[in-house]
């Protein structure tokens, strides 16, 4: 049945039929090699934790707020759609933006940064390549291969969710570059689909970030108008005397409308003004091909620096996220010192005690890492 599939993608397009992957298996009769990409993704125990994972809110603190799970699933609509318009592999770009955020720490980017600061001496943290570390060695499921075995492409997509990797230092320290076997060429662009997924992150993290900011009261819709195109979609709504309490919820669509029409338009402007026809052509370009235009990258800056003065860095969110830090440094300190005690975790004396501690303070859930927490102290 393989066979008998067509590639009807763009030229630009990752082609149906993959270069393969890292342990050789025989294909499948009823799905493409993407499509079983995404589903070994979705079945692993990784994208199952990510429910109870922080996105910007420790999970515990309310049943509404976004957590990993739901940002990657947003993320994935959202990179669905740009895919089809330009006429690409959709289950690669559906399996990158699900699998993005599997090496998420518990108490999100502070938990990563504290995590980090345990293994400066060893190697250190990244939790883009911690979700390398996941789909490749640390999820076992198969009997003939550690980790997810996904395909090439999927594998450079997540390698270079934050573009060509010029410095391969902490790479070859967490994972070891013998390992990909010559297939990926880190300097490379990462393709169409990878580029579309990356920036599918930042839209979903811009508007929904706004929306559980405001449901959670940190600032206030009038706030909002410091904000230059956010202040247009507010007058809009305002002289149709809409309340404050629907344009809540208004602002985050308008807003992904927004950039999405305008990394269509960039997009297309960027392929015709670099004479860019095919993924080769994508591979070897001195720019990435998906981007905001100039204009919106301005609004970018002002999204993201309102979110940091107004939400980021507020007293309560920064409240949590200290104590996430507190938590994770005390219980790799803890663990490190007699990881037999705890029964959950299987230390192998023939590898990198600290790198094994890692692995399983990153996979912890927000509540199973406070449980644990009163647990030792």
């Amino acid at each position: 049945m393989q066979k008998k599939i067509k590639n009807y993608y763009s030229n630009l397009a990752t082609p149906i039929k993959s270069s393969g992957r890292l342990t050789k298996e025989a294909s499948h009769d009823l799905r493409t090699e993407f499509q079983r990409d995404r589903d070994r993704v979705i079945h692993s125990t990784a994208f199952r934790r990510l429910k109870h994972k922080t996105q910007v809110f420790v999970n515990t603190t309310d049943d509404h707020y976004r957590t990993r799970i739901t940002h990657s699933l947003e993320v994935s609509q959202i990179a669905r759609t740009l895919a089809k318009h330009f006429n690409l592999n959709e289950d690669l770009c559906e399996t990158l933006s699900l699998a993005h955020d599997l090496g998420h720490t518990p108490f999100g980017h502070a938990g990563e940064e504290s995590l980090n600061e345990c293994m400066i001496h060893h190697g250190g943290f990244d939790h883009n390549l911690q979700t390398i570390r996941v789909v490749t060695l640390l999820e076992n499921k198969y009997l003939k291969f550690k980790g997810l075995n996904l395909t090439v492409e999927t594998l450079d997509g997540l390698l270079k969710h934050n573009g060509p990797l010029r410095d391969t230092k902490k790479l070859e320290s967490m994972i070891g570059l013998k390992y990909f076997k010559k297939k990926i060429i880190f300097q490379n662009r990462p393709s169409f689909e990878a580029q579309l997924a990356a920036i599918s992150d930042d839209i979903a993290y811009n508007s929904h970030d706004l929306e559980d900011g405001l449901k959670a009261g940190l600032f206030k819709v009038k706030d909002l108008q410091e904000i230059d195109i956010i202040k247009l979609f507010i007058k809009k709504y305002k002289s149709k005397m809409i309340t404050d309490e629907l344009i809540k919820r208004i602002i985050s669509r308008e807003l992904i409308n927004y950039l999405v029409i305008d990394v269509i338009k960039n997009t297309k402007n960027n392929l015709k003004k670099n004479n860019i026809k095919s993924l080769n052509s994508i591979y070897n370009s001195n720019i990435n091909v998906v981007n905001f235009s100039s204009e919106v990258k301005v609004l970018d800056a002002q999204i993201k620096n309102f979110l940091k003065r107004k939400m980021y860095y507020s007293p309560e969110v920064l409240k949590r996220t200290n104590k996430g830090k507190k938590v994770i440094a005390l219980l790799f300190k803890k663990i490190i010192k007699s990881p037999n005690k705890i029964k959950e975790i299987n230390i192998n004396k023939k590898q990198n005690i600290y790198r094994q501690v890692s692995d399983f303070i990153a996979g912890m859930t927000d509540r199973y890492a406070l449980r644990l927490y009163k647990k030792l102290t």
